[in-house]
């Protein structure tokens, strides 16, 4: 008869990375869409920043983030973006490391 103890321990071996690859896995997917919510939020904030005449370098004074303004006839484009470094293995093949969110609004010039 097998040792049934010795069985478990065996397949525990063997599920346990794929388990924390997939934990890890989650951790990095809700962190980018975490940085990409707190993005879509501090957006606001730099369209009234930048209504109210504030400079681009008091805006990243004000936030840690990297702020682009493109100025076009009709449209301001404003663009943050920030950079998360990837934890899991084997996710570099699916996005990038470190990995670059971009959020981007357009505001009609008065």
């Amino acid at each position: 008869m097998l040792n049934k103890r010795g069985q478990a321990l065996v397949e525990f071996v063997i599920i346990l990375p794929i388990f924390i690859l997939l934990v890890l896995g989650c951790i990095d997917i809700g962190n980018i869409m975490y940085t990409k919510m707190n993005l879509e939020e501090q957006i606001s904030d730099v369209v009234d920043y930048y209504k109210k005449g504030k400079t681009i370098e008091e805006i990243k004074d004000k936030l840690d983030i990297e702020v682009n303004i493109r100025k076009n006839a009709e449209y301001t484009d404003i663009l943050l973006t920030k950079t998360i470094d990837i934890i899991t293995p084997g996710l570099q093949f699916v996005f990038e490391n470190p990995y670059k969110i971009i959020v981007e609004r357009s505001i009609l010039n008065e």
